[in-house]
Formats: C-alpha cells, sequence, structure tokens
C-alpha cells in the first residue's frame, strides 16, 4: 500500500494518511499538566541575540545550498541559485492575541526588511508557529510567489497577500518556480485549525525541494507514519531531511514525532544530513527546553546519523554534518 496519495475528505475536514488521535487526554487534563509541569522549559537566561549578516547573501553558496535557522521551522533555503523561505514566523508570539501566548526564546535574527529577494514562500500548515499574521502581513508588497497546504491561500488572502501569487497545493501535486526548481506537496500526518471551529478544515502537508543539484525535504509538522518510507522511495534520496524533534508528549503521541521518530524518519527518507527543526523557539510542551536535541545527538550517535545543527541566524553551507552546540554556551 502507498500513502503517496492525494488528501481526502470526510464533508468538509482533511484526514491524515492513517488513522489519528490528536490528543489521548482530555483539554483539563492537559491544561494541569502544563500548569503543574517541571524543568525549565523556557531558558532560565535569555538566548542570544543572533544576528543575521545579510550581505552574505550578496555571494552564493559555493556548493549551492546554504540553510539559515531563523527558529522554529523558519528556514531561509538557498538552493542552486534560488532562495525559498519556509513557515516564516517573525512574530513575538505564537498565538492568536499579542499579549498571550507562547513567547518566543529569542528575536528573529535577520529583520524582514533584510530579506533577500526571494524566489518562493512556503506555507506547510495554518498553525499559529506556522503561519504568522504579523509576518505575512509585512510580505504583502512582494511579488514572491506563496506556495501553501489547500485551504491555507484564502487565509492569507484575507491578510492582504494576492490571489495571483498563490498556488494551493494537494498532497503529491507540483510546482516549478524555475524551469530547474521544483517544490512538491508530500503527505504529513498532523491536523490543523486556528480556533475550535475549524478544526482541519485546511490541509497539512511536508515538502520535497528538488534543485538542479540538490534534493531536500522539509518536513514541517508530523507524527510518525509509512508514509515516509513512500517519500523516501519515491523522491529520495535527500541530501538534507529537515524534520521537527521539539513539542512532542504523551498526550498527543500520533502527531508530533519527537527526537526517536524523527530520527527513524531521516532513515526512512534515506537522507544524508538531518537538521532538527521546531525545537528552542517556543514553549509548546512539557519537555524541557534543551531537551530534544540533547536526545536527537543520543539516537544519531546510535543510529549513525550525521547531523546539520547551525547557530540560528548563521548562513551555513550544507557540506557535511555541523554542530555549533549553541544551546550550551
Amino acid at each position: 500500500m502507498s500513502y503517496l496519495k492525494p488528501a481526502k475528505k470526510e464533508g468538509k475536514t482533511f484526514i491524515n494518511p492513517i488513522p489519528t488521535v490528536q490528543t489521548t487526554e482530555n483539554m483539563a487534563v492537559m491544561m494541569w499538566k502544563f500548569i503543574t509541569a517541571k524543568g525549565e522549559r523556557e531558558p532560565i537566561n535569555p538566548l542570544g541575540p543572533f544576528h543575521t549578516d545579510h550581505n552574505t547573501y550578496n555571494t552564493p553558496p559555493a556548493n549551492g545550498l546554504r540553510i539559515t535557522w531563523m527558529g522554529h521551522s523558519s528556514l531561509l533555503i538557498e538552493i542552486d541559485g534560488y532562495r525559498i523561505l519556509t513557515d516564516p514566523v517573525w512574530g513575538q508570539r505564537a498565538s492568536f492575541v499579542s499579549f498571550a501566548g507562547p513567547k518566543r526564546f529569542f528575536d528573529a535574527p535577520l529583520p524582514l526588511q533584510n530579506l533577500p529577494k526571494l524566489d518562493a514562500i512556503i506555507l506547510s500548515h495554518d498553525h499559529y508557529d506556522h503561519l504568522d499574521y504579523p509576518t505575512i502581513s509585512q510580505l504583502t508588497h512582494l511579488s514572491t510567489p506563496v506556495i501553501c497546504s489547500l485551504g491555507v491561500g484564502g487565509i492569507i488572502q484575507k491578510w492582504g497577500i494576492k490571489k495571483e501569487r498563490i498556488t494551493e497545493l494537494n498532497w503529491t501535486d507540483s510546482v516549478n518556480i524555475a524551469p530547474n526548481c521544483t517544490i512538491t506537496a508530500t503527505p504529513a500526518r498532523h491536523f490543523t485549525g486556528r480556533g475550535i471551529t475549524n478544526r482541519n478544515q485546511t490541509l497539512w502537508s511536508s515538502f520535497v525541494i528538488k534543485g538542479s543539484k540538490h534534493n531536500i525535504f522539509f518536513g514541517a509538522d508530523s507524527g510518525i507514519f509509512p508514509g515516509f518510507n513512500d517519500i523516501g522511495d519515491a523522491y529520495g534520496p535527500f541530501d538534507l531531511t529537515m524534520l521537527e524533534i521539539g513539542a512532542y508528549g504523551s498526550g498527543w503521541p500520533h502527531i508530533h514525532m519527537g527526537p526517536d521518530n524523527a530520527s527513524d524518519a531521516h532513515l526512512a527518507l534515506k537522507g544524508k544530513l538531518m537538521m532538527p527543526i521546531h525545537w528552542g523557539t517556543f514553549n509548546l510542551a512539557l519537555h524541557p527546553w534543551r531537551e530534544p536535541v540533547e536526545l536527537i545527538q543520543s539516537f544519531a550517535k546510535n543510529k549513525n546519523i550525521q547531523l546539520f545543527l547551525p547557530m540560528p541566524g548563521q548562513p551555513t553551507e550544507v557540506v557535511g554534518a555541523h554542530n555549533t552546540e549553541w544551546w550550551k554556551a
């Protein structure tokens, strides 16, 4: 059985590739755990500040592939002559209000107005830590194409992004942002909704980004599922996989992977290097903030996986294993 199929709906709601329970605990239990949880869930000492030298982008990467991690799932990807920005969140909170909710551990390293010219923006799904109104509203003046999952286009259109800039993709759909650079939406195991009344009415996706020389995978948010094997078989091997390792918990084991499952997904995808993302930026779960990266290093060692862990805001060429251990500073 192949999981490489377009997403299906039941009524108005999209469904996961395999049956998925979004949470195994009721809301009251989860809220109590968040209130009473122990451990350093947020840094005791401030992180950063981190700064990106925007002049770096005047010189293309020597080998064609360079990544700047802006925090969480926001990545400035330079691949074979093109620049792609993923899930840009520059706002201070991953929340529906500006005065409450998960707050950034460090400011975005590069002001939005200093971004280099972009060739595409990818929006994986509509959750607040991936789709940020304060950020998108500052990108309305651009002409950059926006590639997003089904239904997300309607949201950003209301925020001022022109319809002609938007391309919505179902799983297995592809779009060329240039003759030799293709973005393909692939299945993921997650959910969507920016409120309690519109759950799963827009789609969630992962993405394959293939240039003339390099082939990479942006996993966004997903729980583990057999479809990673199918993606690896059909689109791999990958020079780099960018996979979420944070915001896991016993109450939601099916919609986020955590370090162990993420490392297994990397192997299933036939990845050469693994870049852990979706950690170290917001307090979204019960685990200590450093735990995901500490665990992924252990799993990587045991599973013979090479990790790519650049410092936030530092444009870093993808030429091999790279670990700055910036979180120890």
